[in-house]
């Protein structure tokens, strides 16, 4: 790779700030996954959010720099999922990589399309669910997984939670010899502690038999796609252009991508000046929802060479953070929640 360097000489690392869509592929951890990353960009300041286990593919937003800082705003964030559960079988993880056991208390050729729509259908809003005991949940700060691997049940206080969307994309009957017998291909679009996996084994449970996940794929967190997203194999390339860092630094976004749900309040350069030390500010009534908001500060009079820790170019505000806008029919109040350092 262009961006490799000769054994045993160290590279500084680079302060970089913005966010990467990345497509993980199915085998390593979202932490690997982190890693790996953070050495092609050889970031100084990393992190990711909404993780998803080794056997799930699809989007995972990795953070730099200033990101990081909003990481915890894409936790609250909805998810879509794609996923397959096979019927027939139980899978104590709940997925392909356990220990599977067949279940054999319903014909599954019986089973019909309109049948597993409606039952899926029971799913749809808000409702229960009992994390699974291979999650990474603790109790007495110890990971729940420690305690099933060590073929440990403990009770674990069921959670509410909201599937926003629920549909059936594809209903298979293949054959009870064939591999997958009968599958059911999902989307999913649930709040966050969702358990897809737990999802799955439920709808089996409710008909009339058992079933696990054969595979996940996370297609959306709140507003970014992963059809926006690059693979690790798409980086790569990117590392081997004869200028590496622009082209792998033109693939990230900014770091208020993460925060497109918010309300934006923008400042002229004095009241931008004052945010930025922490004032709180009296402002005319704004058309923004009171609440938490994004705050840009006034485009620059003259051209600047921003960095992705800003959106500031000519003619456009720059992000400084997020403040919360308080309202009372005459007037508004803006007070500083997270900033961030804006280099203009």
């Amino acid at each position: 790779m262009a961006v490799a360097t000769a054994v045993g000489t160290k590279q500084p690392k680079r302060n970089l700030s913005g966010v990467l869509l990345f497509d993980k592929c199915r085998g390593f951890s979202s932490n690997q996954a982190l890693q790996i990353v953070k050495r092609l960009y050889r970031a100084e300041k990393t992190g990711h959010t909404g993780t998803l286990d080794p056997l799930a593919s699809g989007l995972l937003p990795l953070m730099f720099g200033e990101a990081t800082k909003f990481a915890a705003d894409l936790i609250d964030a909805s998810k879509t999922y794609r996923t397959t559960v096979r019927l027939g079988f139980c899978s104590n993880t709940g997925d392909a990589e356990g220990e599977l056991t067949q279940v054999s208390t319903r014909d599954l050729e019986t089973i019909t399309e309109d049948e597993v729509k409606h039952v899926c259908a029971q799913f749809v809003g808000e409702i229960q669910q009992t994390p699974p005991m291979f999650s990474a949940l603790k109790k007495d700060g110890k990971p729940l997984y420690e305690y099933a691997r060590e073929g440990i049940e403990l009770d674990r206080p069921a959670r509410t939670l909201v599937i926003h969307q629920l549909d059936v994309i594809k209903f298979e009957h293949n054959g009870q010899s064939s591999e997958n017998a009968c599958t059911i291909e999902l989307e999913v679009n649930c709040s966050k502690g969702t358990y897809v996996r737990t999802l799955g084994e439920d709808i089996a449970k409710a008909l009339g038999t058992a079933g696990y996940l054969t595979e996940l794929r996370r297609t959306a967190i709140g507003d970014l796609k992963v059809e926006r997203a690059y693979t690790l194999d798409a980086l790569k390339v990117l590392g081997e252009s004869e200028t590496p860092f622009d082209a792998l630094d033109a693939v990230l976004f900014p770091v208020d991508a993460l925060l497109g749900s918010l309300g934006k309040v923008e400042l002229n350069n004095e009241f931008a000046r004052r945010f930025s030390h922490g004032q709180r500010l009296p402002l005319d009534m704004v058309d923004t929802k009171p609440g938490r908001v994004r705050v840009y500060g006034e485009a620059p009079a003259q051209d600047v060479n921003a960095d992705l820790n800003s959106t500031a170019f000519k003619g456009e505000p720059y992000f400084m953070g997020t403040g919360i806008l308080e309202t009372d029919g005459k007037g508004a109040l803006l007070r500083p929640d997270r900033l961030i350092q804006v280099n203009l």
